[in-house]
């Protein structure tokens, strides 16, 4: 694999091959490797309840477990150390095919102690949507994020060969295709652990 450079990306996006939305800003978006994204307006965060764990086997919807946050332009997303919360970036993104993209955190983000993703930093070919920020505070103090400020970069590869079935291919569960905010888990819905339950 190989990953594209400031020129190719610039490619991709001008015949379409490689979707982001809007790019409002692309002399200092576009890096020489990578994008940088930006955070949306709206986070998930967890309610502080009296259950001793998260069950994905528990028919409870793991929604209820959180609750969104509408931010303001100009009004800051207080994380503070130790906290959790689920963002999406201000861009719609949409692969082809032939491209994978991993979401790193900026470095200057990473110097405040801030995450952008705990896990998922990978982006299947085929995704289509916002892409959800897994957020934690690792620092010893609270981080204010706003609305539009850069975050996060997008890095492009490619392939060997286009996907079979990419994301979103109608023979593949893809839970969170076409996504516009921040999703919760849905891994009650993986076969393992629907095929448990009906057994």
């Amino acid at each position: 694999m190989a990953i594209l450079s400031d020129k190719d990306i610039k490619k991709c996006l001008k015949t379409g091959e490689i979707l982001i939305e809007p790019l409002e800003n692309p002399e200092r978006q576009i890096q020489p490797s990578s994008v940088d994204l930006r955070i949306g307006n709206e986070f998930k965060g967890f309610r502080i309840i009296r259950k001793p764990v998260i069950d994905p086997m528990d028919k409870t919807d793991i929604d209820s477990y959180m609750e969104s946050f509408y931010i303001d332009d100009g009004e800051p997303f207080i994380i503070h150390p130790g906290e959790f919360a689920l963002a999406t970036t201000y861009e719609t993104v949409k692969l082809p095919d032939n491209l994978v993209a991993r979401v790193e955190g900026r470095s200057s983000m990473g110097r405040l102690g801030i995450t952008m993703h705990v896990t998922a930093g990978y982006i299947d070919p085929g995704f289509q949507g916002r892409i959800t920020l897994e957020i934690s505070n690792i620092g010893k103090m609270p981080v204010a994020l706003y609305t539009g400020q850069r975050v996060c970069q997008i890095v492009f590869e490619t392939m060997t060969s286009p996907s079979e079935k990419p994301y979103g291919h109608p023979d593949r569960d893809s839970k969170y295709m076409g996504q516009k905010r921040p999703e919760t888990s849905k891994i009650k819905h993986d076969y393992e652990i629907v095929n448990r339950s009906r057994s």
